[in-house]
Parts: structure tokens; sequence; C-alpha cells
């Protein structure tokens, strides 16, 4: 029981004495050294360290990349649009020493201080923009640069200013949208315009082109055709100059074969020259 005892005594003790006697950094963090609150020392390696026991305490800081949420921040641009911008703020710890005396090493301190100054400065930089140029965000630069020289003294680096959304009023997001939905009806109409345009084009180009071609196949029918008549007259012209009784003789029946088709019935003189050939052709009922 006694040696039991003994041993809690003395870890006991020696947690007491690292705690007096030894303080360590690890990687993520950098200390401060105070001695009756006078900065005597800077860590920012990692390692076990010393110090004196009592008259000396220790204040660790960030070293890792720190966000902090700024405030939404009412603005009109220069378009008079109204916006509620939400951002936001990279920053870290880059003078231990100046930070520790100027925040006291609290980082909520540090974070009130930049809430302020970012939220005046995107308030005066959004004031000057269009509501256009705030969406390209470029100019987000301006304002991280500015900041920087306001919290230089601070010990504090701002790595970047960056917007979470700019939301409109919901008045003006109803306007926006009708506005948005207006532009783009006008764009459907000027594309729809064009396209009847070029459909009107298109069609014109393609009945001219069937005129044409209907005008050349008709040209080409009347002098195939015309070839063909001289060429049919050419040969009647032949054959009437080879026998040109028997060429009456043929022209004519084929004049009674059309004439006297389907019971047709013809009223013509007795000494009609087209009933010569007729007169040729013995009746039925006449005897020999």
């Amino acid at each position: 029981m006694k040696t039991l005892i003994t041993a809690l005594i003395i870890v006991a003790a020696a947690v007491i004495g690292y705690n007096a006697f030894l303080f360590s950094v690890d990687e993520t963090e950098k200390a401060v050294v105070l001695e009756f609150g006078k900065i005597v020392r800077v860590i920012e390696a990692p390692g076990l360290y010393a110090k004196k026991p009592v008259i000396q305490n220790v204040v660790y800081l960030e070293d890792r990349l720190l966000s902090v949420d700024i405030k939404p921040a009412p603005v009109i641009t220069v378009d008079k649009q109204r916006l509620t911008v939400d951002s936001y703020t990279l920053w870290r710890i880059q003078d231990a020493r100046r930070f520790t005396e100027t925040m006291r090493g609290v980082r909520t301190n540090a974070e009130q201080r930049m809430d302020d100054i970012i939220y005046s400065l995107l308030r005066d930089v959004l004031g000057q923009k269009t509501f256009e140029d705030i969406l390209k965000r470029e100019f987000l630069s301006e304002v991280r640069a500015n900041a920087q020289k306001q919290v230089a003294d601070f010990g504090i680096s701002i790595i970047d200013v960056r917007i979470k959304r700019a939301d409109l009023p919901e008045t003006n997001e109803q306007a926006v949208y009708q506005r948005m939905m207006s532009e783009r009806k006008q764009i459907a109409e000027r594309y729809r315009a064009e396209g009847d345009q070029e459909a009107q084009r298109i069609k014109a180009e393609t009945d001219r082109k069937i005129q044409i071609t209907i005008a050349g196949a008709r040209k080409q029918g009347e002098e195939l055709k015309g070839e063909g008549d001289a060429q049919a007259l050419e040969i009647y012209a032949k054959a009437y100059n080879r026998d040109a009784k028997f060429f009456e003789f043929w022209r004519t029946l084929e004049s009674y074969k059309l004439s006297l088709a389907n019971n047709t019935t013809l009223i013509l003189s007795t000494d009609s020259d087209y009933l010569k050939l007729l007169d040729t052709i013995p009746a039925k009922d006449a005897k020999p």
C-alpha cells in the first residue's frame, strides 16, 4: 500500500514538475513565453522547451490557415441594385510577438478587428461597382490589399477575401428575374426572325432553281419535240415522194379508221372527195 502511495506521489510530482518547468509546442502552434506580462521569448519550431516556474507562462497561438466569416454587408451598387453580400476571410498569424502585443494573443480579438475593417472596405468598394462587376469579383484583390495595410501592425497576414454569395432583396430578385425573362424573350424572337428570314431566302433560292430547271426541261422538251416533228415530216415527205398515190390511199384509210370508229355517223354530199375511196368498195349485197 505504501508503495502504491509513493508511486502516486512520484507521478503527481513529475506531472507538476513537468507543467512547472517544461512545455511543448506542436507543428500547428506558435508559443509566446511571458514573464510578468512581458514577452521574453517567441517559439515557432515544434519541440519541448523549459520555462521558469511560477513567474513565466506560455501563450499558444495557431500557426495554421484560419477563416473568419464577415458579417453580411448591405450595399447599393452604382446601377442602383440593392445587395446583401456574405463574405469570409482567410488569414494567419504572421508575427507572433506583434499579435500578442496588440491582440493579447486572443484570436477572437483579431477576428473582431478584421470583421470591422473588411466590412467597411467591402461596403465602400461595392458601392462603386455595378452588379456585373460584383459578379466578376475582380475587386476582391483590392479589398485584400487595403485590409492588409490596416492589419499589418497587428502581426496578421490576410491571405484572401472571398464572397460566399451576393443576394438580392426579394423584390429586386423578382424584378431582375422579369428583366432576364424579357431579355431572353427578345433574344429568342431575334433568333426566330433570323431563322424565318433565312428560311425565306432558302425557299426563294430553291424556287428559283426549280423554275430554272423546269424552264430548261421545257426548252429541251420543245427542242426534242421539234426535232421529232421534223423527222416525222421528213419521213412523210420521203414516203410521199416514193409513191404519192399509195401514200394518199394509206392516209385516207387512216382517216376512215379514226372518223368511222364507234358507230360514227357522217353526213356528206354524194360527190364528196372524201367518199371516192368508199365508192370503189363493192357492197355486200351486190351480185356479180
